[in-house]
This record gives structure tokens, sequence and C-alpha cells, in this order.
């Protein structure tokens, strides 16, 4: 194995576990000093920065037009992030969920991954689709921004206290360390992850759905599992939401808008892929209705799912015989069963 490829690898993979804890530090001094809620904070400045990896890789692939590497890092990193972020956050601590999240924000993020896989269905993303899709990460924003200063609003007048007075610098400082160190580790990791991937030979949307979506997933993971760790449960869940709907929109919708001719979507994601991605978006619900919070046994069985999930792409690279049973397992027995099983702790708690 290429040294300079490995020493790449750990060189960013501590880049990241580091500009995780400034970005969680900085995110969460912010949302106390503009009175924003730290869920607010989760689904616009964290989600958003964490997910400027995607966003660079996606766009440099599309100007290139590679778009089997733009699609499967966009794929690759939404199932990433719900059944092995989430699922491993879980497993660090139970995670807190607000209702506004199950009401709003999960809806939409299901939403959205349906609608990406329903545009696709006809073999390419537009260029006027895409642009559709960006749109859409403006609103959102605007949106959600709009909402929180609102309710803070109403809770200091409730209360008859005055939002602290706006000492911004410490946390801006922070938020743009952490986020600098998190796109520098995200671009070594994942050029030594690539490096290593093409030595053994792997195709370049296998590449993108395992490596490079891993690797430009990682700054989602190390902030989502060291906000659960310092008790910034909202941070954690916020991250993961508004890293997909992120990804969907603006990640997705600028690379179909960049590449010469939208992107072409390859048969094996339609068929395989874009599904798992709906199926994982949908699974978030009966997840966050049990009791509103996530359980231990929950995020075990997201990531036994995320484990499946990758061993059917093994064996999709090594063309083995077993691929399709796996396939059968993965989308006709995994998901389903992962979803009777939380559908039913969710009527159980509702009882």
């Amino acid at each position: 194995m290429d040294v300079t490829a490995l020493m790449s690898f750990l060189a960013g993979l501590a880049a990241l576990i580091l500009g995780a804890d400034l970005l969680v530090r900085g995110a969460s001094r912010m949302a106390r000093r503009l009175a924003v809620s730290p869920l607010a904070i989760g689904l616009t400045v964290v989600a958003f920065g964490t997910s400027a990896p995607e966003l660079a890789v996606s766009l440099r692939s599309a100007l290139v037009d590679r778009a089997d590497l733009a699609m499967g890092n966009v794929v690759g990193s939404n199932v990433f992030n719900v059944l092995l972020i989430l699922g491993a956050s879980s497993l660090v601590r139970p995670l807190a969920i607000e209702r506004k999240l199950v009401r709003l924000d999960v809806p939409l993020m299901i939403a959205l991954s349906a609608l990406v896989w329903i545009l696709a269905l006809d073999g390419r993303l537009s260029r006027w689709e895409g642009g559709s899709l960006f749109a859409g990460v403006l609103a959102y924003t605007t949106l959600l921004l709009l909402g929180s200063r609102r309710e803070a609003r109403a809770r200091a007048t409730e209360s008859g206290t005055k939002p602290a007075a706006p000492r911004l610098s410490s946390a801006l400082i922070a938020s743009a360390a952490g986020l600098l160190a998190l796109v520098f580790g995200a671009r070594w990791l994942v050029a030594g992850s690539v490096a290593i991937a093409r030595a053994l030979g792997l195709s370049e949307l296998v590449i993108g759905l395992t490596l490079v979506a891993a690797g430009t997933s990682l700054p989602e993971a190390a902030t989502s599992i060291v906000a659960a760790l310092r008790g910034e449960r909202d941070l954690a869940v916020g991250n993961i939401v508004g890293s997909n709907v992120f990804n969907l929109l603006a990640v997705l919708g600028g690379s179909a808008v960049l590449a010469p001719h939208g992107l072409e979507v390859s048969a094996s994601l339609l068929r395989f892929d874009l599904p798992v991605m709906v199926g994982a978006a949908v699974v978030c619900l009966p997840v966050f209705f049990t009791g509103w919070h996530t359980e231990r046994w929950e995020g075990a069985l997201l990531v036994a799912c995320y484990g499946l999930y990758v061993a059917c792409l093994v064996l999709g690279a090594a063309a083995s015989p077993r691929l399709p049973p796996a396939i059968v397992v993965m989308l006709g027995l995994a998901l389903p069963l992962t979803g009777a099983t939380l559908l039913q702790a969710v009527l159980r708690a509702r009882r």
C-alpha cells in the first residue's frame, strides 16, 4: 500500500476530529449569542459547513463530467449519515428529538429523497431540475432561520428576559477554524482513500458510494458524535438531517447545473442505491417517534443495516454470484423488517 496515501488518510482523520470539536463549540456559542435554537444552528450552519466536502467533491466531479462520482458521493453520503452516523451517535448516547424536527424537517428530507429518485428515473438529472433543487436550499434556509428567531423572541417575551448581547468573535473564530480543519481534513482523507481504492481496482461509482461518501461524511460523523458526547443533542440530530437536505438541494442541484449536460444516473443507482437512500430517510420517522428520542438498540439496528448495504456494494464490485440474494435481503427483508420493528416500537410508545 502507498505510504503517502496512508499518511494522507490519517492526517485527514486527525484534522476532522479537531475540526468537529471546534465547530461544535463555536456553533453552540453562536446559538446562545444570537438567540437562535441549537437545532436551527445544527440544521443550517453546522450541517452546511460539514457538507462543504461533499459540495467540493461533487462540483469538481460534475465540472469534469464524472457523473458517477458526483451522484455516488451524494447518495452514499446520505445513506452513511442516517444509517451509520445516526446509529453510531445513538449508541454513544441516546439522542433527544425535538417535535419540530419530526413534524417538518424529517418529512422534508423524505420528500426530497423521493423527489430526486423520481427525477432520476429517466436516467438523467437535467440542468433545470438541478436549478430547481438549488433554489430550494435558499428558501429552506431563510424560512428556518426566520422561524427560529421568531420562536426565540416569543420565549424571551414570555420569560421577561432579553437575549444576551452578541459577542460573537470567539464563536466565529472557533467555527471558522473548525470548518477549515474539516474541509482540509476531508480533502486529505478523500485523496488517500481514492488512491487506496483505485489500487484495489474499484469503479468510480463504488468509490463514490463508499470511500468518498464516507470520507466526505466524516465531518458529519465527527461533529454528531462529539456533539452527542458533549450533550449538544439537538446539534447532533440537526446536523444529520440538515446535511442530507443540503446534499440533495445544494450539492446535487449545483452539480447538475454545472455538469455540461446534467448528471447521468446509472442503472445500478436507480435499481439499488436510490431506493436504499429513500428507505433510510423513511426509517428516521419511526426512530424519532419512539418516545421522542433514539434508543441504543435503534442505533445498533441502523449500523447493522449499513453493514449489509456495504456488503452488497462489495459483492457487486467483485461481481459475486451472491450479489442478487444480498440485494433481495437488503431491499426485501432488512429495510422492511427494520421499519416494522420501529413501527411496533412507535405503537407501543403511543400506548
